[in-house]
């Protein structure tokens, strides 16, 4: 035993004692008070019904349930025209690409021709 003990520390705390009823064992898995399917989360507060889902409280009536699923089909509406619109870039990007392709082939052939024009000029032509 330390001759300054530390007044910071914590006492031990005792043991439980246990209940002689406690022993018993519970089957909770036939119990359906404690089954896996609760089911989904429902609050209501006044006029108002939510439910818990996918980690949001969503309205289901009241006032601002109407509102929610009419911001719900924006939303909707606004990732399909945000993918249609990622996808018009790409293809845009896409043609750039096949446009700069094809404009530096035919700027490689012009200049072929040209040197096969200069070098016809320059064979000696038969009479």
């Amino acid at each position: 035993m330390p001759l300054f003990p530390n007044k910071f520390s914590p006492k031990k705390i005792p043991g439980r004692k246990l209940d002689p009823d406690s022993s018993r064992v519970v089957d909770l898995s036939n119990s359906s008070e404690f089954g896996s399917e609760i089911g989904p989360i429902k609050l209501r507060l006044g006029d108002q019904e939510a439910v818990f889902q996918d980690g949001q409280w969503i309205p289901e009536t009241g006032p601002v349930s109407g509102k929610h699923k009419e911001n719900e089909k924006m939303r909707n509406i606004i990732k399909r025209l945000e993918d249609e619109n990622n996808m018009l870039k790409l293809k845009t990007e896409i043609l750039l690409d096949m446009l700069t392709q094809t404009t530096a082939e035919s700027h490689l052939q012009s200049k072929e021709l040209d040197k096969l024009k200069t070098l016809g000029n320059r064979l000696p032509t038969k009479r």
